[in-house]
């Protein structure tokens, strides 16, 4: 599993390793023992107790094994695949295309009844159009050299779009000018794809913001994030997602949403900076 630069997976990961150190104790075995009747040598024991290296789930069934614990090894198993949640590397995940990742972003929106999404790169995924879709999945597609099942996966995307009408849900987004600006596709597409915000904002489930060029900002850009009501946040980088679920954090990225709200313009003024981002595209 790659390093974890989120806290709350470091957390999990290290809350893993006490449990294995647990084992061992009941056991009455050190790691030298526990290494020699794994088979390995005693740093990988070390690096795993340390939080530094996660252990495979072979290694967990070995390890259960060597302390004469079995019946603890397939708790301990889906203890691990939920830290792996935390952090999925987006090559893993889509090495077999994008549309099982869509169909899971959208059980978790349908589960979600308030999401926030801060955007500084594209519009969020429940607010484009399909044509606007095509184009991003397409280029991460080609971008990350994985299998291309794109027009499933935008399918999938743009059922999320759906949920802005059914009335259980709601969206606060958002986005930085910069988004208006960036031209995913030519130029139908993207004034498709403003005309497409122009038309969802009157929705009661749509509250959109958008940070003009010009604002005075209380806090700087930062990376996609999504905040699914009050128990979870998704960060977007280049190559994962990271799902946080520490309070601390979550505290922290609730708090950033705020100010960065507070940099935004709604209703007629963002109407008027979108209006003129399709002005540009002629």
């Amino acid at each position: 599993m790659s390093s974890l630069p989120s806290s709350s997976a470091q957390a999990a990961r290290v809350a893993l390793a006490a449990r294995l150190r647990e084992l061992m104790l009941d056991a009455g075995i050190d790691g030298k023992e526990l290494s020699s009747r794994c088979g390995w040598h005693p740093s990988k024991t070390s690096r795993i107790l340390g939080g530094k290296s996660a252990p495979s789930e072979a290694d967990l069934s070995a390890w259960c094994t060597a302390c004469g614990a079995e019946g603890q090894a397939a708790d301990l198993i889906a203890s691990l695949r939920a830290v792996e949640l935390m952090y999925r590397e987006w090559r893993r995940v889509h090495r077999t295309g994008m549309r099982q990742v869509q169909q899971e972003s959208l059980a978790r929106h349908r589960e979600t009844t308030v999401c926030r999404a801060y955007v500084s790169n594209v519009v969020p995924g429940f607010l484009q159009t399909a044509a606007y879709a095509t184009e991003l999945l397409r280029s991460i597609t080609e971008f990350q050299g994985t299998p291309d099942d794109v027009a499933d996966a935008v399918a999938a995307r743009v059922e999320r779009g759906r949920l802005l009408h059914d009335g259980r849900h709601r969206f606060v987004v958002l986005v930085e000018e910069t988004v208006l600006r960036y031209r995913l596709g030519d130029a139908e597409t993207m004034a498709g794809q403003l005309g497409h915000l122009l038309a969802v904002m009157p929705l009661p489930s749509v509250s959109l913001g958008i940070i003009p060029f010009t604002a005075r900002r209380r806090i700087w850009p930062l990376e996609a994030f999504y905040l699914f009501d009050t128990g979870q946040a998704c960060v977007e980088t280049l190559t994962a997602e990271i799902t946080v679920t520490q309070q601390r954090e979550l505290a922290d990225y609730h708090r950033a949403f705020a100010q960065l709200a507070k940099s935004a313009v709604r209703g007629a003024p963002a109407r008027a900076l979108i209006a003129d981002a399709i002005d540009s595209l002629g």
